[in-house]
């Protein structure tokens, strides 16, 4: 689907490990059209954000210079109920993930 596959465009196939990300995301949100997102990994490259139920899911990509702190902060739509992952490139070229399952009141793509 083409949630996979974003997901695996972002690692170039690879698949990425459990852990190593923080997800902060509200488990419920009133709104769907403006969902607070807090992502940081220590050591990542880039990080991604996918929403698995978006007509598209790539959300964000947040690149980091070697002395920046790998952390970012957002408000994301989302269309309905679904799970949010963040997947990390940590600088060994490994991939990292967090998942979150947000339940939505309010869609907010459309």
């Amino acid at each position: 689907n083409g949630f996979e596959d974003a997901i695996s465009r972002f690692t170039g196939g690879a698949t990425p490990r459990d852990g190593g990300v923080r997800l902060d995301v509200p488990g419920i949100a009133d709104n769907g059209g403006a969902v607070p997102v807090r992502v940081a990994a220590d050591g990542a490259k880039r990080i991604a954000l996918f929403a698995e139920a978006n007509p598209y899911p790539g959300v964000a990509v947040f690149a980091f210079g070697t002395l920046a702190p790998a952390q970012a902060t957002i408000r994301i739509r989302l269309a309905r109920s679904q799970t949010v992952i963040a997947v990390a490139e940590m600088a060994d070229g490994t991939f990292r993930r967090a998942t979150r399952r947000v339940a939505v009141t309010v869609g907010g793509c459309g």
